[in-house]
C-alpha cells in the first residue's frame, strides 16, 4: 500500500513537518513538540486508515519522545537518521541554505530516495534507567535548593522554618538513596549496563551516583553517533561568533542540547582534576596556557566525554595515558 511520505525537523518546542500523501501535493505543518502535538500528528498521518513513513533527525533530547510515540502508533513507520547523514544528503542535493522548513523538506526528499531502515527504540531497561536518572537529578537539585534556603533562613532566625527544611532535606536524602538503589538494581540485571557502569567508575572522579546519571543519558543515544556528535549533544562544542571586523567574541560552548548530560559531567570532571593524575596534568597544562579555571574544566568535560565514548565502544576501563600522556 502506498504510504504518506513525511520529513520532520525537530526543535525544542515545535515540529516542522513536510508531508506528501500518495498522489497529493506537499504540505507544510508546524506542530507543538509535546504529547498533545504528537497525538495530533499521528491522527493526521493515519487518517482514512492511511500508512505513513516518517524520517526525522536525531536531535539530542528533543527527538526521542516523538520517535517513541510514532513507533508505538499503528500504521506508522519511523526512521531516525544520523545528523551527519542528513547533512551529507543535503549537500549532495545542492541545498546550501538552512532553516527548519528547508530541513524538513530535505528529510522528506531523504525518505523518498534513500533506503528506509526502521528505527529500533532503546530497550525498556534503558528508557527506565534514563527516567530514574533524571528523577535523581531533579531530587538532588531540590535538595541543594533546600540547603541554600536553610543557610539563608539562619540569618532570619526562624527556628520553625529551619526545622521544617531540615525535615525535608532528610526526606530527600532517603528518597535519593532509595532511588539510587533501584537504579543500581536495574543496572545489575542487565549484563551490558553492568559492564558499562564498571567502565565508567574506573575513572577516579566518577562515582556510582554520577555514573548512573551519565549512563542514563548516553544509553539511549543512537548507536551510530560519533564522539563529536556526543560532544555537540551535550552542548560542549565550541561556538565561534565572528562577523567582519566588528564582532570577534571569544569562543564559548554552545550550551545546546542535553543539559542533563552536561550537568552530570561537571562534578566528575572537577573531581578527576584532583585525583586522576593524567586528567590533573591536562588540566594544569590548560591553566598554564592562561585558560580560566572554568574554561579548563569544560575542556576536561569534553575530553572526558570522548574517553567515555571510547571506553564503552571498546569495552575497556579508563586509560589515563590515552586521555593525556604524562610528560608532554
Amino acid at each position: 500500500m502506498p504510504s504518506t511520505q513525511v520529513g520532520i525537523d525537530v526543535a525544542a518546542k515545535t515540529l516542522e513537518v513536510r508531508l506528501q500523501e500518495p498522489g497529493g501535493e506537499e504540505e507544510a505543518l508546524e506542530i507543538p513538540n509535546e504529547p498533545k502535538g504528537h497525538r495530533m500528528l499521528i491522527r493526521r498521518l493515519t487518517r482514512r486508515r492511511g500508512h505513513a513513513r516518517v524520517v526525522l533527525e536525531a536531535s539530542g533530547i528533543y527527538h526521542l519522545e516523538l520517535a517513541l510515540a510514532l513507533h508505538r502508533a499503528n500504521r506508522v513507520e519511523v526512521m531516525v537518521v544520523n545528523p551527519r547523514a542528513a547533512r551529507d544528503f543535503a549537500r549532495a542535493s545542492m541545498q546550501r541554505s538552512k532553516t527548519d522548513t528547508l530541513d524538513a523538506a530535505v528529510l522528506l526528499e531523504f525518505v523518498r530516495r534513500m533506503p528506509f531502515q526502521a528505527w529500533m527504540p532503546p530497550s525498556p531497561e534503558e528508557l527506565e534507567l534514563r527516567t530514574q536518572a533524571r528523577r535523581l537529578t531533579s531530587l538532588t537539585k531540590t535538595r541543594t535548593q533546600e540547603k541554600n534556603r536553610r543557610h539563608a533562613t539562619e540569618y532570619v532566625g526562624s527556628q520553625v522554618v529551619c526545622h521544617d527544611i531540615d525535615l525535608h532535606v532528610r526526606y530527600l536524602d532517603r528518597r535519593i538513596i532509595a532511588l539510587e538503589a533501584k537504579a543500581l538494581d536495574l543496572i545489575w540485571r542487565s549484563p551490558r549496563l553492568r559492564k558499562q557502569l564498571a567502565h565508567l567508575t574506573s575513572v577516579r572522579g566518577i562515582g556510582r551516583s554520577s555514573a548512573i546519571r551519565i549512563l542514563g543519558e548516553i544509553c539511549v543515544l543512537p548507536k551510530d553517533m560519533t564522539p563529536r556528535q556526543w560532544v555537540a549533544l551535550a552542548g560542549l562544542d565550541p561556538r565561534i561568533l565572528q562577523s567582519g571586523v566588528s564582532l570577534n567574541a571569544p569562543a564559548r560552548i554552545s550550551r545546546m542540547g542535553n543539559r542533563a548530560l552536561r550537568a552530570a559531567l561537571f562534578l566528575p570532571a572537577l573531581v578527576a582534576t584532583r585525583y586522576e593524575p593524567n586528567v590533573k596534568a591536562y588540566y594544569e597544562k590548560l591553566l598554564g596556557r592562561q585558560k580560566a579555571r572554568l574554561q579548563a574544566i569544560v575542556a576536561v568535560m569534553r575530553k572526558l566525554l570522548h574517553a567515555i565514548y571510547g571506553m564503552l565502544r571498546t569495552g575497556t576501563d579508563f586509560d589515563g595515558e590515552k586521555f593525556y600522556a604524562l610528560g608532554r
